[in-house]
């Protein structure tokens, strides 16, 4: 068992990830060692076909596998090491990272550690359908992987669960696979993504958007045949013929390392509670992109881990890990925060999202029984986040109890 020393590890090698390794770098961080378990680097976008990643974070917009190859090119050529195929299991009791890879088995000890491994969608399982086992039910990252990366026909006719905006990229990645989707059905009143894409899909697919409805039986004996469905505020219940169903958005971050290393997990995203400067409750332990909360799209969550790197070089150069913070949290309707520790001297933007779509939002920030701040925000809904302003940040007692965030008024979406 090898035990080697690096200065930044990090775990992950998706846009967050590489997009940390490529400042740290530059900001001439000297041992820079990015680990992911994939033998291939870039994250979920090497298999996304479709244009619309970069435009944040590299100002121009490029197809999927185009992004993570640049992403990953540029980590590297920054002067980072990629070491692939290589799954970081653990921690040993005195903060090593435990590592299986090609090699066997490996401890590394680092400087600083940032975590990027992203998050991931709910399997059947998780989401309790019931019904029999048959083959053709699986997410959208396992379907982009078959399509754009195996070249199979996964399918005739699809049924995909959800209507956010990775619901409709499954749509257009089951149209180039030669599968015609018959329904997209979700248990929310309304779609969570631009109308464009709902609008588009709908004239150029053909696909029926059911809204209020949940899957209530997988049927099939060997291979899908057909699931039934059911309309939530009727009771009534339909069957839709199909070969193949899709289960996209619903997402869980992937935070079992954090839960191993101790690092406290926000109850709102179930991914490590950060503050502004995505120092997580470990001391040494840094948190970026999407294992923050799911999901952001790619050049997001990549401007997230750009961020990261400044404060990992503060805490190299001998700026103390910071007592414990104020935890932030939603009242219902609102689902969750990020950041969700604050601090006196805080960030000045907060994502927020809710478990249904508002409209003319007004949110209270209070702090026991204190109103820090009120906010107005045009829209808060399930798969997109607002951006709520943090200039409070400096009225928070730090030996407060926990700031809240709750809805004041907001008129529903008609």
């Amino acid at each position: 068992m090898s035990v080697g020393h690096k200065d930044v590890a990090i775990i992950g090698a998706g846009p967050a990830g590489l997009a940390a390794a490529q400042e740290l770098r530059r900001l001439g961080v000297a041992s820079v060692l990015v680990l992911e378990r994939e033998q291939a680097a870039g994250g979920v976008p090497r298999h996304c076909s479709h244009q619309g990643f970069g435009l944040r974070d590299l100002h121009r917009v490029l197809a999927g596998p185009a992004y993570a190859a640049h992403r990953a090119r540029s980590a590297e050529r920054a002067g980072a090491e990629l070491r692939l195929g290589t799954q970081v299991t653990g921690w040993t009791a005195d903060g090593r990272l435990e590592l299986t890879g090609p090699g066997g088995r490996a401890e590394l000890s680092a400087g600083s550690v940032l975590l990027a491994t992203g998050c991931r969608e709910r399997p059947r399982s998780a989401r309790l359908i019931p019904g029999s086992r048959p083959q053709g039910v699986m997410n959208t990252g396992t379907l982009q992987q078959l399509v754009h990366l195996g070249h199979e026909r996964v399918g005739e006719r699809a049924v995909v669960v959800g209507a956010e905006h990775v619901s409709y990229s499954a749509v257009q990645t089951l149209h180039e696979a030669g599968a015609q989707t018959v329904a997209m059905t979700t248990e929310l009143a309304h779609h969570q993504s631009f109308a464009a894409f709902n609008l588009g899909v709908r004239a150029r697919h053909g696909t029926r958007l059911l809204t209020r409805t949940k899957v209530s039986a997988i049927l099939g004996d060997g291979r899908l045949r057909a699931v039934e469905l059911e309309h939530l505020d009727t009771g009534e219940s339909s069957r839709v013929d199909c070969d193949l169903l899709v289960l996209t958005a619903d997402w869980v971050p992937d935070h079992e390392l954090a839960v191993l290393g101790g690092a406290a997990l926000d109850p709102g995203t179930r991914g490590p509670a950060i503050d502004a400067a995505h120092h997580t409750t470990r001391p040494g332990l840094f948190a970026a992109g999407n294992v923050l909360h799911g999901a952001e799209p790619a050049d997001i969550a990549a401007l997230s881990g750009r961020r990261a790197a400044a404060s990992i070089l503060a805490h190299l150069t001998g700026e103390p890990w910071p007592a414990a913070g104020v935890p932030l949290r939603c009242a219902e309707p609102l689902r969750w925060v990020v950041p969700n520790i604050a601090r006196v001297h805080g960030c000045t933007r907060h994502l927020v999202r809710s478990s249904r779509e508002l409209r003319d939002v007004r949110i209270a920030v209070m702090q026991d029984g204190r109103t820090l701040a009120t906010s107005r925000l045009a829209r808060v809904s399930p798969g997109r986040s607002a951006s709520l302003d943090g200039g409070w940040a400096a009225r928070v007692d730090p030996l407060g109890g926990p700031v809240v965030l709750s809805v004041v008024s907001a008129r529903p979406r008609r």
